[in-house]
């Protein structure tokens, strides 16, 4: 973003790294959504978050469309955590719930496909911590009015660095379109 300057309208307010840990996410993911409501406060624009996930297996980026309510980790998280079938949110009811992004996925991926990029829109986030992540920030959207979306991205090994700088760029350039 340092090298191609923000898009026209586009406040970048924080860029948070969180541990791959479920329930060690938590806190820091809650102070970075408060955040983006305080200053969505003060602007007349509207305000959300966007988040970036690695998918090992993929070979292009996927814009996901929903989060389900179900923590099923593969293997432990950074913090040792592997929960099997348990609702992120006991209080969403079970694991079957699901929350969708408020977004266009779907014009935003065709968007992105006529920038040049390889991606495309996907229904599911997994079950590891990339949806029990996106989950907790639909959820709190929701409450709060702003919008949430989640992006899978593959290693660089799969897509090199600069071409994945360079559809981050571009998905917030689509994003501040959007508003």
């Amino acid at each position: 973003m340092n090298r191609r300057g923000l898009p026209k309208g586009l406040i970048l307010g924080s860029c948070t790294v969180l541990e791959t840990a479920g329930q060690g996410a938590t806190v820091p993911l809650y102070q970075t959504l408060k955040s983006a409501v305080i200053k969505d406060t003060n602007t007349s624009s509207s305000s959300g978050t966007v988040h970036f996930g690695v998918n090992s297996g993929a070979t292009r980026f996927a814009i996901e469309h929903q989060a389900v309510n179900e923590a099923t980790f593969r293997c432990p998280d950074e913090m040792g955590w592997k929960p099997q079938k348990v609702p992120i949110v006991p209080a969403d009811g079970g694991i079957s719930r699901i929350r969708e992004t408020s977004l266009p996925v779907v014009d935003i991926t065709k968007s992105l496909a006529k920038m040049g990029s390889e991606v495309m829109t996907s229904d599911d986030a997994g079950r590891f911590v990339c949806n029990y992540v996106y989950y907790h920030s639909l959820r709190f959207a929701e409450q709060n009015g702003i919008k949430s979306l989640f992006v899978h991205v593959p290693l660089f090994l799969t897509i090199d660095e600069e071409t994945q700088m360079q559809f981050a760029a571009s998905l917030l350039e689509v994003l501040a379109s959007l508003s």
